[in-house]
């Protein structure tokens, strides 16, 4: 198992995220080949960590509809 250091990660909100509060996640750019993803509202809480890969191929599947709603 390989260990992220996430001290210093910036974080964006994903533009998927509602606006009211709830079911927001945040993902970091900082590492090429790794996305860590947040609860937005638990900041100190666990984060995981995928592969950029899989994470790329998790947004496109999103973006084309392919998970429903």
């Amino acid at each position: 198992m390989r260990t992220v250091d996430l001290s210093a990660v910036s974080w964006r909100r994903s533009s998927y995220s509602n606006s009211d509060g709830g079911q927001c996640v945040e993902v970091s750019d900082d590492f090429a080949t790794v996305v860590p993803v947040r609860d937005s509202k638990v900041r100190n809480g666990l984060v995981l960590v995928f592969l950029a890969t899989g994470w790329a191929s998790f947004v496109s599947a999103i973006k084309g509809g392919q998970l429903g709603d």
